[in-house]
C-alpha cells in the first residue's frame, strides 16, 4: 500500500519544479515526483530481496532428527512430511537439502532479517526525508504539508508534529537492533545444533510485526495526506544560487562560479548579479536559466 500511495504521489507531483539538497545544501533542481520516484524504487527493491529470501526460509530441518544424520527416520519421512506440510498450509515448504546446516545454523533467518533491516534503513530515510520536508511551519524547509492528526502544541500554535514519522523511524530503531541480536544468535551456535533459535525467532517476528503494522500506519495517518507547498517550493527554487549551473554550457564554469560567489557575498540575486559582471544579457539569462529543462539530462530537454 505504502509503496502504491508513493508511486501516486510522485505521478501527482511530476510537474513540480523543486531545488534539490546534497549534504544538507542546496543542489540542482528536480521534480517532487522524482523525488518520490527514488523512495518507490527503494521500497521495490526491498520487497524483491525479501522474496529471494523466501526459498531458503521454506526448507525444512525436520527428519534430520539429532544431527542431521536422519538416525531412526523412515527414508521417506522427510521428503513425505515436507510435502503434507505444503500442502495443508499452501506454502511452498521443501525438505532442507542438508539438514547439517539447517540444524546448525539459523543463517535463513538472518539473511532475510537482513532484507527486513534493509527495508527499515530504507523506510527510516523516506520518513526522515518526509519530516524535514515539512518541517516549519514558518522557520523550516516547509515544502510539503501532513496531515496534522493531533494539536502540535498546547502552548505553540500552528505547530503540525511528524508523529507518524517519529514512530516509524522508532520501530525502524528496534528492527535494527534485532538485526545486532539475531545476528549474534546466528554465530552463536556451536558444532551440529544452534540453540539461540528461540530468540532469533522471537526477534525475527517481532520486526515483521513492527514493519507491517509501522507501513500500514505511516501510509494511512501520513503518506496518503502528504500534499505539496508549491509556494514555498517555488520561493525557494528563485531564491537557489545553484541554478547558476545551467550557465555552465553557455559561458563556462568559472563566469558562473563567480556569479553566483557575487550574489552570496552580496546578497543579489543571480540575474542581478550575472548582469552586474556583463557577462550575459537579462534576456539570454531568462533563456538559459530555466528551472523546468534542468530536471533529465541534455538528452531529455
Amino acid at each position: 500500500m505504502l509503496r502504491k500511495t508513493l508511486s501516486d504521489k510522485s505521478a501527482a507531483f511530476s510537474d513540480i519544479v523543486k531545488i534539490g539538497r546534497t549534504h544538507l545544501q542546496d543542489a540542482t533542481p528536480l521534480t517532487l515526483g522524482q523525488e518520490f520516484s527514488g523512495w518507490v524504487a527503494m521500497l521495490e527493491h526491498n520487497l524483491r530481496h525479501l522474496e529471494l529470501s523466501l526459498p531458503h526460509l521454506s526448507e525444512l530441518a525436520l527428519g534430520g532428527t539429532a544431527v542431521g544424520t536422519g538416525l531412526n527416520t523412515h527414508p521417506e519421512y522427510a521428503v513425505r512430511v515436507a510435502e503434507e506440510l505444503a500442502q495443508s498450509s499452501g506454502q511452498p515448504f521443501v525438505t532442507a537439502p542438508n539438514k547439517f546446516e539447517a540444524l546448525a545454523t539459523c543463517d535463513a533467518l538472518v539473511h532475510a532479517h537482513g532484507a527486513l533491516k534493509g527495508l527499515a534503513a530504507s523506510l527510516m530515510k523516506i520518513a526522515n526525508d518526509v519530516r524535514w520536508l515539512a518541517s516549519g511551519p514558518r522557520c523550516g524547509i516547509g515544502e510539503i504539508a501532513i496531515p496534522e492528526n493531533e494539536p502540535g502544541s498546547s502552548i505553540m500554535p500552528g505547530k503540525v508534529n511528524p508523529t507518524q514519522c517519529e514512530a516509524l523511524t522508532m520501530l525502524c530503531c528496534q528492527v535494527m537492533g534485532n538485526d545486532v541480536a539475531l545476528n549474534i544468535g546466528g554465530a552463536s551456535g556451536n558444532f551440529e545444533l544452534n540453540v539461540y533459535r528461540p530468540m532469533v525467532i522471537h526477534n525475527f517476528l517481532q520486526s515483521v510485526r513492527l514493519l507491517a503494522d509501522g507501513m500500514e500506519s505511516f501510509n494511512e495517518h501520513c503518506a496518503v495526506g502528504i500534499e505539496p507547498n508549491r509556494e514555498r517550493i517555488n520561493q525557494l527554487l528563485n531564491e537557489s544560487l545553484m541554478l547558476v549551473t545551467a550557465l555552465n554550457t553557455h559561458i563556462g564554469y568559472d563566469k558562473a562560479a563567480e556569479i553566483a560567489k557575487k550574489a552570496h557575498k552580496e546578497g543579489l540575486t543571480l540575474k542581478a548579479s550575472a548582469l552586474a559582471l556583463g557577462y550575459l544579457t537579462e534576456a539570454e539569462f531568462d533563456s538559459w536559466v530555466r528551472p523546468q529543462e534542468m530536471v533529465g539530462s541534455m538528452a531529455t530537454r
